[in-house]
């Protein structure tokens, strides 16, 4: 039926366009003919592939390394309590342990895949259409390529199409290409095969909006076909990448499971072997024994606790995310935000205000440029040639009658809410009655001088607008010069485009006076137009004319003639104030700072070296040139360009994938449906909370609240304050079941008789005794030059910066302290003359390993600073958990029935002493350690 590419239809002329589809413009398509397609074709809808199911997310918890390792302890461990006819609790425990991980995991990953059922949203539940010779109205899942659809003011596009007729249409498309203004579009055009899609003026697009005007358009894609349906197919095909955090913990689980089987096999191998009568043999008898140590090791080594602290820990950072206007839909991201090193941002909304702002204003005789922000009418002239302040509008009387068009020839209202200034109606006439404001020229009391009592509405095709206006007594004396002779009742002021309403002009106000406009006048006034629009600002000419009488309604043709020009406003979305400081911080930070647009080029530079995103000379890359690209050339280019106008959805998640092809961890911000694909694809997804589609925000991992671009730096902040609490609890945890390991494998093999911590005490130690102080040092505050170092590797090791030797080095400290207490502990209450339970050196081993992490717990604070060099405050939390965990120990010992249940033994005042003597000495070597460093670094 068609030769024509699926996305070429934008080149084909519309009796092509028809042809190529068997249609006609006046008739449609017979019956026979839909009921074939819609067999050919198929329904007109989004189709879904299949995700994983909450049942597979939640077994593929247990699939983890150290869980399976706990599963296979909690097994053997039941075995032989069974087998000596004990209740297994220490098994019932470790089996509770392994579920509350396997929840904790699901709920972390399932993310229920919504994206997709928000695209299908986007789509119109009925449209009219052409079949047959009748008009009809049809569900949208019915329409078919070659379909002839019925288009008005508020009608959402249900199919791709090509446009037949149009009358003033403008259509609405910033959910699928970014622009923020609607679009005016034209069916008579045949455009190059490599326009964008926001250049593509004469096709429409499923999900998008007519504001204004009628139409009837071709349906050319239907389904999957449609630019909606690319962006669904590239949505599902963009595959979840574990986050820097799921690999690290995977990589902490390998080596933990690996170094423990190790150590596991040589206490029960070592324990085994005997030397008699010269040669080497196996007394298997303390097999069971050695397999009691063995399992006692593993549950030592697994830090059971550690998922739960790290889950609460990203938690307490999303609530602080919360308070800075960043609202994180997935946990992980919070850490993985620390890793970021490149952020691709949008330029409307987030690094702009999304307010049109006037920048300068040009008359017959200046040039004056506007200080101001938002659309709050405040702000100051200032006289470009002369660099002096205007203070009088008095002096500049041509000045003063441009302000006027601007508040006149205008339909948009300003008023304040709650201390804030808003628009009702188009943005752009919003920024003309800001800057008509700050020189105390309002519309209101202008249109009660100046009554309007007709109109020429805006059209696409002449690009102006007139309004008509009563002069009541104000004949030429209003501040609009007459020509000689005239005796002007009514006053028509104009506002278009540059170029169109300059060529219709004769005159010009000079000092006051209408003076006829030379060549040279119009050569000047177009190169400041174009050095303007240069400059990426949105240029405005505005014109007036004087009548007698009431100029015919229908007659915009011929009365917009023989006008007098006024003047020249440039606008300009202007860049959020806080955003120039955001992105030298992340300069600092070394993270580097991307602009993505679907805007125009020069509008795009204007606004990223305003920002400081680019520099002068920097390279632009447009759309059309990336689209020649190959991904191999691509890649070489992205790590010089800073600055994509122009792009598609595709571009998006083509520039994504090239800087992640560097190993640049990226975080890409979106609002429209457009961005959908990217956004999955980027490390970081971040959405815009408040201009961002439902797509958007279901395919992101974050949210911005305020639409800020300096939030994304402030979470970035906050994701590198949660790595840093999280390495600093690894450190804290794992230096200690470091030390568990070593003392429980020692006591076989220095010949002490029994197991000196049971599966149970150790997942005490594991939850409460670690857990509770490593969630107090989760809420460490920020260290002061947190933004001022390069972002860590997302590709670093869990263990890398020092953190792997710390464990080892406190591991064996702690095992050296504990062993030695421990020898001599085992030596007094086996003594026949010990007064008390001989047990009781297992319960002192238990106490000691205990107390010395709470010790460990208030040296780690800082890795440079002493204890007594902190303010204690600033992290009451730790010594909140020290206190109340020190309390939970000391009652496993004297309250009776915890006693029992934890199988612990009556600790005499004077062995509770040893026991806090012992531990302490953990505090006293850290802080020996920081003195050290410090000595050594002096000496350098």
């Amino acid at each position: 039926m068609s030769s024509t590419s699926p996305s070429s239809w934008h080149t084909v002329a519309i009796d092509q366009t028809l042809k190529q589809l068997s249609s006609n413009k006046d008739a449609g398509l017979s019956s026979q003919q839909v009921s074939e397609r819609l067999q050919q074709y198929g329904p007109n809808e989004l189709e879904e592939t299949g995700g994983r199911s909450p049942w597979s997310i939640f077994v593929d918890q247990f699939t983890n390394i150290m869980l399976l390792m706990l599963i296979g302890v909690a097994v053997i461990s039941a075995f032989l309590d069974i087998k000596k006819n004990t209740f297994p609790k220490d098994a019932i425990a470790i089996f509770l342990i392994v579920i509350l991980n396997g929840i904790l995991g699901f709920f972390q990953e399932q993310s229920a895949e919504k994206a997709l059922a928000a695209l299908k949203n986007l789509a119109s539940p009925l449209v009219r259409v052409l079949r047959g010779g009748k008009t009809s109205e049809i569900a949208a899942k019915e329409l078919v390529p070659g379909d002839v659809m019925l288009l008005e003011a508020g009608v959402k596009i249900a199919a791709d199409a090509r446009l037949i007729e149009t009358s003033n249409l403008q259509v609405r498309e910033s959910a699928l290409t970014g622009e923020a203004l609607a679009v005016t579009k034209q069916a008579d055009l045949e455009l190059p095969e490599d326009s964008s899609l926001g250049d593509r003026l004469n096709l429409i697009f499923q999900g998008t909006e007519v504001v204004q005007g009628r139409a009837k358009a071709i349906v050319t894609n239907t389904g999957m076909e449609t630019e909606l349906g690319k962006i669904a197919a590239m949505l599902q095909s963009v595959e979840n990448e574990p986050t820097p955090l799921q690999q690290r913990m995977s990589q902490l689980g390998n080596v933990l499971v690996s170094g423990a089987l190790a150590l596991v096999a040589i206490v029960v191998i070592g324990g085994m072997i005997t030397f008699q009568n010269g040669g080497i043999g196996f007394d298997t008898s303390r097999f069971e024994e050695l397999l009691e140590v063995s399992l006692s090791m593993a549950v030592a080594v697994v830090p059971e606790g550690l998922a739960a602290v790290v889950t609460v820990t990203l938690a307490l950072g999303t609530r602080r995310m919360v308070k800075r206007n960043a609202l994180i839909r997935k946990l992980p991201a919070v850490e993985t935000l620390g890793s970021v090193t490149t952020i691709c941002s949008d330029k409307t909304g987030t690094l702009t205000q999304n307010k049109m702002v006037v920048q300068l204003v040009s008359t017959g005789d200046c040039t004056v440029a506007v200080a101001g922000d938002g659309y709050a009418p405040i702000g100051d002239f200032t006289d470009r040639h002369t660099s002096t302040q205007i203070n009088n509008l008095e002096e500049y009387p041509e000045l003063e009658s441009l302000l006027i068009a601007c508040a006149v020839c205008n339909d948009a209202v300003l008023q304040q809410e709650q201390q804030e200034w808003k628009i009702l109606g188009d943005p752009t006439e919003g920024a003309l009655l800001c800057v008509a404001g700050k020189a105390g020229i309002y519309k209101e009391k202008q249109s009660q001088l100046l009554p309007r009592t007709a109109e020429f509405p805006f059209s696409s095709e002449r690009k102006r607008m007139s309004v008509i206006c009563e002069v009541p007594g104000r004949s030429g004396n209003s501040g609009f010069p007459a020509v000689e002779g005239q005796q002007p009742n009514y006053l028509m002021l104009t506002k278009g485009s540059p170029e169109l309403t300059l060529e219709r002009c004769k005159g010009i106000i000079v000092c006051d006076r209408v003076q006829p406009l030379t060549q040279e006048m119009r050569d000047r006034i177009l190169a400041e137009n174009n050095n303007m629009a240069g400059a990426g600002l949105r240029v405005l000419g505005f014109a007036y004319k004087l009548w007698e009488n009431v100029p015919p309604e229908g007659s915009e043709e011929t009365s917009e003639q023989d006008m007098i020009w006024l003047g020249l406003v440039s606008m300009l979305d202007a860049p959020r104030p806080e955003v120039r400081e955001a992105v030298v911080k992340c300069r600092d930070a070394g993270i580097r700072v991307v602009m993505i647009t679907g805007d125009h080029q020069l509008t795009a530079k204007a606004i990223a070296y305003d920002l400081g995103i680019a520099r002068e000379g920097d390279r632009v890359l447009t759309g059309q040139e990336l689209e020649k690209l190959s991904q191999e050339e691509l890649k070489q280019q992205v790590e010089q360009v800073s600055v994509y106008a122009r792009v598609s959805p595709e571009h998006k998640l083509r520039i994504v994938q090239a800087l992640q092809s560097w190993g640049k961890f990226v975080a890409m911000t979106g609002d429209g449906v457009n961005d959908a694909p990217a956004l999955k694809q980027a490390d970081i997804g971040i959405a815009m909370g408040i201009t961002g589609t439902d797509v958007s925000k279901e395919a992101s991992d974050m949210v911005l609240l305020d639409d800020n671009f300096a939030t994304i730096v402030a979470a970035a902040e906050e994701g590198r304050v949660v790595y840093s609490n999280i390495r600093r609890f690894i450190k804290y945890i794992l230096g200690s079941n470091i030390g568990e390991v070593l003392t429980i494998a020692a006591a076989p093999l220095i010949g002490l008789g029994g197991v000196p911590l049971t599966p149970l005490q150790i997942l005490w130690m594991n939850l409460v005794t670690d857990g509770v102080p490593a969630l107090a040092l989760a809420v460490e505050p920020a260290e002061p030059n947190v933004m001022k170092k390069p972002p860590f590797s997302p590709r670093e090791s869990i263990f890398a910066r020092g953190l792997g030797s710390y464990m080892i080095r406190i591991g064996i400290i702690f095992a050296i302290l504990t062993i030695a207490m421990m020898s001599w502990a085992y030596g007094y209450t086996t003594n026949p003359n010990h007064v008390g339970d001989p047990d009781a050196w297992k319960t002192m081993v238990f106490t000691t390993l205990c107390l010395a992490q709470m010790g460990h717990a208030i040296a780690i604070r800082s890795n440079t600073q002493l204890t007594i060099e902190l303010n204690p405050l600033t992290n009451v939390f730790v010594w909140g958990a020290v206190i109340v965990t020190t309390a939970l120990q000391l009652m496993l010992i004297y309250v009776p029935p915890l006693r029992a249940f934890f199988g612990t033994h009556y600790l005499s005042p004077f062995e509770l002493m040893v026991c806090f003597g012992f531990s302490a000495l953990m505090f006293v070597w850290i802080e020996m350690e920081k003195l050290f460093v410090r000595f050594y670094k002096s000496r350098k």
